[in-house]
């Protein structure tokens, strides 16, 4: 069959899969890696008191509880993603940490957001402009939300670099494309962003890249491989026992410490006018 990016299709999902990409989530957003990369870009946004801040695509709502959670946050979160398991999560996660009044979640398309114009300061896309069905819609719909002088922040991969080490490095390079296609919708999204921003209004502020390499040991990328090889099996693009010895040296390498894995990640920063 051919591959579903199953965060595009999350809603055809059972309730084993969702649970998986929920501890998928959760677990990246504990990670360092993940940290750093979405506070370097919240340090240079530089929120004020009474902030309106908005994600599309929030999932479980991580980015937005990190957000919340921050002690110099004196505004209001709010997330929508298309999946009514996730914003549940997102919710009940919220409230466990104490921060439900400063993040609020609820279900919405990205394509499609039953939001008035102009409603928030700064609109987020945090790993969500990979996996959506049309990209361009997406980012009017933020383009229009934000208001005139607000801030619009895409960050996701390049996955045409996400690589992970493999000894036959043949079927190794097979695997990246493999897991790239079977993940994200859009893989090579991120390219098109400089042309695409200005079309909506959108204008470029400041961009910049981050290799993310895990070397000796893995934590990011262990969870991604073994939440997403089982959408490359399904998919069958590369023989299933190929695929299981690709996982089982990956897991060996993160034993002996002689793991590799790495991807380019981008951030764009831009004003609407």
């Amino acid at each position: 069959m051919p591959a579903r990016d199953p965060h595009r299709f999350i809603n055809e999902l059972d309730e084993e899969a969702l649970g998986r990409l929920v501890a998928r989530l959760e677990s990246r957003a504990k990670d360092a890696v993940f940290a750093r990369l979405f506070e370097k870009y919240v340090q240079r946004l530089a929120l004020p008191p009474g902030v309106r801040v908005f994600e599309v695509g929030c999932g479980t709502g991580a980015t937005l509880r990190m957000l919340a959670r921050r002690s110099d946050f004196a505004g209001v979160a709010c997330g929508v993603d298309q999946s009514p398991h996730f914003i549940e999560a997102a919710n009940r996660f919220a409230q466990a940490e104490n921060i439900g009044d400063r993040a609020v979640f609820r279900t919405g398309d990205a394509h499609g957001l039953d939001i008035p114009a102009a409603s928030f300061d700064v609109v987020i896309a945090h790993t969500l402009i990979s996996h959506v069905t049309e990209p361009a819609k997406v980012l009017k719909e933020m383009a229009r939300v934000v208001r005139p002088g607000g801030m619009v922040v895409v960050f996701d991969g390049d996955y045409s670099s996400l690589t992970y080490a493999y000894p036959d490095h043949d079927f190794g390079q097979r695997m990246d494309r493999a897991l790239a296609t079977a993940t994200f919708n859009n893989p090579l999204i991120m390219r098109d962003l400089p042309r695409l921003l200005p079309e909506h209004g959108l204008t470029l502020l400041d961009a910049w890249g981050d290799a993310v390499a895990e070397i000796g040991r893995g934590s990011y990328f262990k969870s991604f491989a073994e939440t997403y090889v089982p959408y490359v099996k399904r998919a069958e693009m590369l023989p299933d026992q190929a695929v299981d010895r690709w996982l089982d040296d990956q897991c060996r390498a993160m034993e002996n410490g002689t793991f590799f894995a790495a991807c380019n990640y981008y951030t764009y920063l831009a004003r609407k006018a």
